[in-house]
């Protein structure tokens, strides 16, 4: 083995160590996944854009803070890269499509800020589905992503690049967006973990929005240590967006050094029903059986109205997206279409050239879903329903301290298989879209591979802005079993 490929290989916390011990520098670390992707990223196509120069001059800034003694925390100098969703300044910000083609942002996201705060070397743009409508990332512009444990599959979606990234090692942490699921399903078909964050943890400041009610920035890694420092990292109250709730972050990676205490673990009987590929449902009853021998109390409890969970996400976050999208005119900053004779044409072309298909179908539901005549049939009742779901969890808390699930039904599917039959595809999200819809922290962690050798990830929620219990419960299955430590022969 390479000394590049021993640095790809390693953990954010074992590259941090690494960092501190002297056994590398921060340039020599940037380098090596930069080669790494030049290596493997042809056939994965997990990136969208990467500026070297930018991520080694970070590098030498890194390497000279630690060479004073001013470093800024356990990420100085540990490469992450982003969904092509959420802004860095100067970079190209296409969220996929071709509407966005030539924009570049002029300003950070909150959390692009709060890495380089870090001094975390903030680099690379991640492929995902046009405007993070998707499960697959076969909806990209710009070509899909593939399934590093198997180039005919997909990595799933939206956040399809930003997990392939991490499983293919060509970067130790991504950060990606999810709005229906977006981080924990390909988190699951990638075998890396993933997680979406209480609704109000994570500013959303300069995330190109899908659907702002739902939508939320988190992270994937390796490890659920990882994971714990780079949410630690992006998380706190942010003044520039109106929905990020002002409570204290706990440092979430010292708390998992202490041992958890086994609890209750809730499993609602909707999510173990038919539909469930064998090979997932093995893999997540030998996990079930792991817990209960540690001493954790498995309660069957019931989420009665999670069966009204896609009607109501597709009414709710199409609703939304038709509203966002309409910024995207052809007029102000995106491209405007050649072929326009007049101010009408610009609208109507612009946007029937710049968006792929699966954008076009869902503003077009969402419009119609907020028209006069159909408001309260659709929209209003989607929101009611809402309220339901989140009562269901409120419930189930009562009795659990945390909930299992599988995080998808089915391991990897291939490209092509669920394309055409948009119904298929958005199942591919059920066990998921419940918990955005509640604003609930949820995470899938790696707990074993299907006969055909692919990755099977298992889901955890946890209450309201309890991230650090969910964290725990996590890495107490992580530790022992480590399934995201294993890496795809490409």
């Amino acid at each position: 083995m390479s000394e590049t490929s021993e640095i790809t290989d390693l953990t954010a916390l074992d590259i941090s160590n690494g960092l501190d011990n002297g056994k590398f520098s921060s340039v020599e670390v940037t380098q090596a996944f930069i080669s790494r992707i030049k290596q493997v990223d042809e056939k994965v196509h997990a990136f969208l854009s990467l500026d070297e120069e930018d991520m080694l001059n970070q590098a030498k800034s890194s390497d000279e803070r630690r060479a004073s003694g001013q470093l800024k925390g356990e990420l100085d100098g540990v490469p992450v890269c982003l969904k092509d969703v959420i802004s860095a300044k100067g970079q190209p910000l296409t969220a996929a499509s071709k509407i966005l083609e030539n924009y570049r942002s002029p300003y950070d996201a909150t959390v692009t800020v709060k890495l380089k705060e870090a001094g975390a070397i903030v680099g690379g743009r991640l492929n995902l589905d046009e405007f993070a409508m998707g499960s697959s990332t076969e909806n990209s512009a710009y070509g899909p992503t593939k399934n590093p444990w198997d180039l005919e599959r997909v990595p799933g979606g939206s956040s399809g690049g930003s997990s392939a990234a991490v499983a293919a090692r060509e970067t130790p942490l991504t950060l990606g967006s999810d709005t229906g699921g977006s981080i924990r399903q390909p988190a699951s078909l990638c075998g890396v973990v993933g997680m979406k964050p209480t609704y109000g943890r994570v500013s959303r400041y300069g995330l190109a929005a899908f659907a702002s009610s739902l939508d939320q920035i988190g992270p994937f890694s390796q490890t659920v240590k990882d994971s714990a420092l780079l949410l630690e990292t992006i998380s706190g109250h942010d003044p520039l967006d109106s929905t990020s709730y002002p409570t204290p972050v706990p440092k979430y990676l010292h708390s998992l050094q202490d041992n958890t205490e086994p609890c209750k673990l809730g499993l609602p009987k909707e999510f173990f029903g038919p539909g469930m590929d064998e090979d997932v449902r093995k893999s997540i009853e030998e996990a079930i059986k792991w817990y209960e021998s540690k001493g954790y109390e498995m309660v069957e409890i019931s989420l009665p109205t999670t069966e009204l969970s896609i009607p109501v996400y597709y009414v709710i976050a199409t609703a939304e997206a038709s509203s966002n999208l309409a910024r995207y005119d052809g007029i102000r900053y995106t491209s405007r279409s050649e072929r326009s004779e007049n101010a009408i044409d610009v609208y109507a072309k612009s946007r029937g050239e710049g968006f792929g298909e699966e954008v076009k179908r869902r503003c077009i539901l969402g419009a119609y879903g907020l028209s006069s005549g159909y408001y309260d049939a659709y929209y209003l009742r989607a929101q009611k329903t809402r309220t339901l779901i989140r009562n269901d969890f409120d419930k189930a808390f009562e009795q659990v301290d945390a909930i299992l699930t599988p995080t998808s039904p089915t391991p990897a599917f291939k490209f092509g298989e669920k394309s055409e039959d948009p119904i298929s595809m958005y199942l591919s999200d059920i066990y998921t879209i419940s918990t955005n819809l509640a604003g609930l922290p949820g995470i899938s962690v790696p707990c074993g591979f299907s006969k055909e050798g692919l990755p099977v990830g298992m889901q955890l929620i946890g209450k309201a802005f309890e991230e650090e219990k969910l964290l725990s419960v996590a890495n107490a299955y992580d530790q022992e079993h480590q399934y995201g430590r294993e890496k795809p022969n490409l």
